[in-house]
């Protein structure tokens, strides 16, 4: 056999291979969320944090990652298969650098939100998670302005937040 044919042997192989491997994830790709549960509400989050406005800014950011994400369509609460309600527990600001000149003042903060989501059924009333915690974080710096420098972060803080809680919604399938 010839060297030629000896490398387009192994190519094909080797193709063979590969193909066999890409068979079994072509097969799991795509979502394991049933059809008839790919529709979702979210009514506007509680806020039990203590911040105005923030929970107005998680909602819509969730919405959006909803979207992004891809496997749910928004729907009005009365035609959709799941509702997703959520509640802002708990903010916590922590100082973690503090100013040269002034010591006890700090000029970057961590700023830290817990909610608590539940995804309902909306046909069954079937509780698919119940008050699970979701915890996101995000820094921001004050500039002599710490409500500016907190509102700075909302947006920032909101979108990992929305994140994570649209990885926990299609963890549970």
């Amino acid at each position: 056999m010839c060297a030629n044919t000896r490398l387009i042997l192994s190519a094909a192989a080797a193709a063979l291979v590969f193909a066999a491997g890409c068979a079994n994830y072509n097969y799991h790709f795509g979502s394991s969320v049933p059809e008839e549960l790919r529709t979702i509400t979210v009514p506007v989050f509680e806020n039990g944090s203590g911040f105005p406005e923030i929970d107005a800014i998680v909602t819509q950011y969730v919405l959006r990652e909803i979207q992004r994400e891809g496997t749910f369509a928004i729907s009005p609460p009365e035609s959709a298969s799941l509702k997703l309600l959520g509640k802002l527990r708990k903010t916590d600001l922590q100082p973690i650098v503090f100013d040269r000149n002034y010591s006890a003042r700090a000029s970057e903060y961590r700023y830290t939100l817990v909610a608590e989501i539940t995804l309902v059924e909306r046909g069954s009333g079937k509780l698919l998670l119940n008050a699970v915690p979701v915890k996101a974080s995000t820094t921001f710096i004050t500039r002599g302005d710490m409500l500016t420098g907190l509102q700075d972060a909302y947006p920032r803080v909101a979108k990992e937040l929305a994140r994570s809680i649209v990885d926990m919604v299609l963890a549970n399938w």
